[in-house]
């Protein structure tokens, strides 16, 4: 038997990971497949984050766990064409996929990052320890690939203050995020000037909860650490927040109403003067109604901190904090058109 971390690092990584076979797509949907509005959005921020930059000669938009890229596309379609002609798109993902021009594939976020990172639902499949508080101290749970499991040795020191200052119920089963915190510390550290957004289901220090779970086709499975589904767990974002830098936690649905989306009908003369128009109109705020439904992908922890001349105040809301989350939406619902 192998820690959860060890686990999950060989089940979705490993030779034959599922993510070394798999396709995300296939499995879960995420808001880049919900609707072109999420890029549109994105490229909003870009636009601000290049502006504060001075509109440099490069302009990079880095995406973890690209996928099959879709996301660097959509913003390269939104943003105007002299923003275009200065962008690196930059997919991180362990395989190039075919059909996307002018972007580079790589297993690694480049260094010296002048633009935007993007880690939409990146950091809930960095692996993490699990640990449960037994009668003689907390215990890192082993287990075996076929998910069977059994206490084993003490948290090392790093992992027991980590558990002290983030998860304040010290009973039950816990999920050491510490090795989310150091991954995207890294990639901050890649940032040299320009803001760098993760996007996650999520939870803050009120409301820790045990959330490992596996996917499966667009079903909820059990977290089996054999490679033949997702093994996830909701992001502790409040924790992964470098220290030292501008930080705004907030929720998508907030986020994505600052950056122009809105799930209002259009109006109803319009189906009158033009049908066709109405139309697309009410498809697209039911797209924007899905993006920012509080019960579900709206209800998204965003971290979003900042590096150089950049600043992100106008993206601070009041009262806005990382909520408890919604775990992968299995079954994908139409939520209703709401103002």
């Amino acid at each position: 038997m192998i820690t959860w971390r060890a686990a999950m690092e060989r089940a979705l990584y490993g030779s034959e990971g599922f993510y070394r076979r798999e396709h995300p797509e296939a499995h879960f949907r995420t808001s880049v497949h919900a609707s072109p509005l999420y890029a549109r959005a994105l490229a909003r921020l870009l636009e601000d984050v290049d502006a504060q930059l001075g509109r440099p000669g490069r302009l990079d938009v880095v995406d973890m766990g690209a996928g099959s890229g879709s996301l660097l596309a959509g913003i390269r379609e939104a943003v105007p064409e002299e923003t275009a002609r200065r962008l690196r798109l930059v997919a991180v993902e362990f395989e190039s996929r075919a059909g996307l021009e002018d972007v580079v594939w790589s297993a690694e976020p480049p260094e010296g990052i002048v633009g935007l990172v993007v880690a939409n639902e990146w950091l809930d499949n960095v692996p993490l320890d699990i640990v449960e508080y037994t009668p003689e101290g907390p215990r890192l749970m082993l287990v075996d690939a076929e998910g069977h499991e059994r206490p084993g040795p003490e948290p090392e020191e790093a992992d027991l203050a980590w558990l002290a200052r983030w998860w304040p119920e010290q009973r039950g089963r816990a999920e050491i995020g510490r090795s989310r915190d150091e991954a995207w510390a890294r990639l901050v550290g890649r940032l040299e000037a320009g803001a760098a957004v993760a996007v996650d289901y999520s939870h803050d220090v009120e409301t820790r909860r045990p959330t490992l779970a596996g996917y499966r086709h667009g079903m909820a499975v059990w977290p089996v650490p054999d490679g033949s589904c997702d093994v996830t767990a909701h992001v502790a974002l409040d924790s992964c927040a470098v220290p030292g830098l501008e930080t705004v936690l907030t929720t998508q649905r907030e986020a994505l109403r600052l950056l122009g989306v809105n799930g209002r009908r259009p109006a109803r003369e319009l189906a009158f003067s033009d049908p066709r128009a109405y139309l697309a109109e009410l498809s697209r705020a039911g797209e924007a109604a899905e993006l920012t439904d509080p019960g579900g992908l709206g209800g998204f922890g965003w971290l979003m901190q900042a590096k150089g001349p950049v600043s992100l105040e106008r993206y601070r809301t009041q009262g806005a904090a990382v909520p408890p989350g919604s775990g992968e939406t299995a079954v994908f619902g139409t939520p209703e058109v709401t103002e």
